[in-house]
């Protein structure tokens, strides 16, 4: 009787040294989580941009990308280019993937003076935007996704954009 209770006794141990250093290693390895752009913040992102397009006089078209530059929401307003459909799109893809706003991808490919920049092939590149209007989403120095903004002029389009951010500022920390 005694051999089973030392058989017991021997199995619970084991089992519970099992289980301890389970814990102990899930907890060395859990995964670091990060912040995620909801649909309900990019609504409120596309709200606002859109109240500074109407407040100017621009129909504008909005696009607004996780940080996998995949489209979270678009928004056409009434009178905006169709051909700004896919720019706006783009713009937002770009600043996602780059994680800087398309002003700097702008000035890496034409130069700050439009006379040429280092890089002049990224305006050949598909899908890939050289110009104002898109920018990251950021909490802290994470970017959780990018809104890209066409329809007006470049800077028109990134003070629309701008004005998304700026309005969802205090939600984003």
């Amino acid at each position: 009787m005694r051999s089973i209770h030392r058989k017991w006794f021997i199995m619970v141990t084991v089992c519970l040294l099992v289980v301890s250093y389970s814990v102990s290693l899930g907890a060395e390895m859990a995964l670091e989580t990060k912040p995620v752009l909801s649909l309900q913040i990019a609504k409120k992102i596309a709200d606002a941009s859109e109240a500074k397009a109407v407040a100017e006089g621009w129909n504008m078209d909005i696009a607004i990308v996780d940080d996998g530059a995949n489209l979270l929401l678009f928004r056409r307003m009434p009178n905006a280019f169709l051909g700004s459909i896919d720019i706006a799109i783009d713009k937002a893809k770009t600043s996602a993937r780059m994680t800087m706003p398309t002003r700097v991808i702008a000035d890496i490919t034409y130069g700050e003076d439009r006379k040429g920049g280092p890089v002049p092939g990224l305006a050949h590149m598909k899908g890939f935007t050289a110009f104002a209007g898109g920018l990251p989403i950021r909490v802290g120095n994470t970017v959780i996704g990018a809104i890209g903004v066409s329809g007006a002029s470049a800077d028109q389009d990134e003070a629309c954009a701008q004005a998304g951010i700026d309005a969802v500022a205090e939600l984003l920390k």
